[in-house]
């Protein structure tokens, strides 16, 4: 077994899952295995995501980066071509841990940019509709390998997004042959099924936790999970098992998969000194028709404002579970404003291997936290929505630098009605549903917000080091509302 400061860490990221669909937090879909790990380990309350979708989600969490800083300014990639977001020279968790002697594997949805090779002026012939299939598979492509993972098995990006075929380190596991929609149209292998993936996913993460048990070298395994993003498809084990639908039957098969990769440290024995984190990219999508979901008593973000792809609390408040059971005390919870960007830093704490300076520029360990749930270290939090709306979270105060949600709730970017103040001033501490703009009551509250704001974009970091540079011009009050 390794030594406490060089623990196994698992982190499985879910994809549009909120903090109301965990049954611990009254959700309906029963969650066992998820409330296992809240009931031996630590709850965060207070715990966001960088960005209220899912890419700029991913790369803030594995950098430590705020997503805004990159070349994307606003929405998610939806070209099976982009190139990689994360540089290749920039430092990631996975590179970080591999450098400390860490064996490292993605299993999963990336996301990030898969640099695939096309073919040249290449066009769909019949039967071949949608995207993927100017795709060269018999080449490598630029896969998490390139960023700091041993091994990696997954997909492209989101479920409903083609090709839809596996990939295996730098290469596709087979051809594309077919289409298939799951709903997008596009090239697909003739095996690949939507439905199968969860189980796929569980089957290769227990057989990587099996052959790493035979090493007493630590290991990384970072596990983004598919669902319960669309297509909502949950396998034939699970329907009709939960009282409030498919969606309620997809969370199910979500927390069997957490439950997989548990009896796989149990029957190793890796509980004790495993770093076990559950969180997920934002949350609850509207696509899960969150109405109806509410009709049957199931709140998929509690008791929060908004959705995916808002500023509003719904988008990035997200559930955050840790359990180390040799450092972690039980049933725990803390208020700690958390960030997914703290997890490098956090990793970083643990091994006492400090980040060079151009590294993890907006996370913050929460290792103390984890020690003590009552330590709350962190300043501020800034949010990102689907559009590139920016807010700033202070203590209880949060200021969004923008009209309406951001996103696709009301006041739907783009179309928020005529007169509206151009900011919103919450206090959070008060009013935790966000429905009293208090920007006209405290303007001084709303000046020191967006100086702060914008000291964390002029110094191209939110902690303390040295200045570092953005990607790009940002302009925290004219992100181009209308995209």
């Amino acid at each position: 077994m390794q030594a406490q400061d060089t623990p196994n860490i698992i982190f499985i990221f879910a994809d549009d899952m909120g903090i109301g669909d965990i049954s611990n937090n009254y959700g309906k879909a029963h969650t066992p295995h998820l409330d296992r790990l809240v009931n031996e380990g630590m709850q965060f309350t207070d715990a966001h995501t960088s960005s209220s979708v899912c890419t700029p989600s991913r790369y803030s969490l594995l950098t430590g980066r705020y997503n805004w800083r990159t070349r994307l300014a606003n929405h998610v990639f939806g070209n099976p071509t982009e190139a990689p977001l994360i540089k290749k020279e920039e430092v990631t968790v996975a590179s970080f841990l591999k450098e400390a002697g860490y064996h490292t594997a993605c299993i999963g949805k990336w996301h990030l940019g898969i640099g695939w090779q096309t073919i040249a002026d290449y066009k769909n012939k019949e039967g071949q509709e949608g995207k993927g299939w100017n795709i060269d598979y018999s080449k490598p492509a630029i896969t998490p390998t390139s960023n700091g993972f041993d091994y990696f098995f997954g997909i492209t990006a989101s479920l409903d997004m083609p090709p839809y075929v596996y990939i295996e380190n730098e290469y596709a596991t087979n051809i594309p042959i077919v289409t298939k929609a799951f709903p997008r149209k596009g090239a697909a292998t003739a095996d690949f099924e939507a439905i199968d993936c969860l189980r796929d996913f569980a089957k290769k993460s227990v057989a990587y936790i099996d052959e790493r048990a035979k090493n007493d070298k630590p290991f990384f395994l970072y596990l983004p999970l598919t669902s319960p993003h669309t297509p909502i498809v949950p396998s034939k084990k699970w329907q009709g098992k939960s009282s409030i639908g498919k969606y309620g039957d997809f969370i199910m098969e979500t927390d069997w998969v957490v439950g997989e990769v548990l009896k796989t440290l149990d029957k190793h024995d890796l509980n004790e000194n495993t770093l076990v984190i559950f969180s997920t990219d934002n949350g609850c999508s509207p696509a899960a028709k969150i109405t109806d979901l509410i009709e049957k008593g199931h709140y998929p973000n509690g008791n929060l404002r908004g959705h995916k792809a808002d500023i509003y609390e719904g988008g990035h408040r997200v559930p955050f579970i840790v359990r180390w059971p040799s450092v972690v005390k039980a049933g725990t919870k803390t208020d700690r404003l958390t960030c997914t960007t703290d997890f490098i830093s956090t990793c970083s704490e643990i091994l006492g291997t400090p980040l060079d300076d151009a590294s993890g520029v907006d996370g913050i360990s929460f290792l103390p936290t984890l020690k003590n749930p009552s330590i709350n270290d962190r300043e501020a939090i800034v949010h990102h929505s689907i559009n590139g709306s920016f807010a700033i979270r202070k203590g209880g105060w949060k200021l969004a630098i923008c009209p309406g949600s951001g996103g696709w709730s009301y006041p739907r970017a783009g179309k928020t009605p005529s007169g509206l103040p151009p900011v919103q001033l919450f206090n959070l501490s008060k009013d935790l549903e966000e429905k009293h703009n208090l920007q006209a009551e405290h303007p001084e509250k709303v000046k020191e917000l967006i100086n702060l704001l914008q000291s964390y974009v002029d110094a191209g970091r939110s902690t303390p080091g040295m200045p570092q540079q953005n990607d790009r011009e940002i302009n925290i009050y004219a992100e181009d509302i209308a995209k």
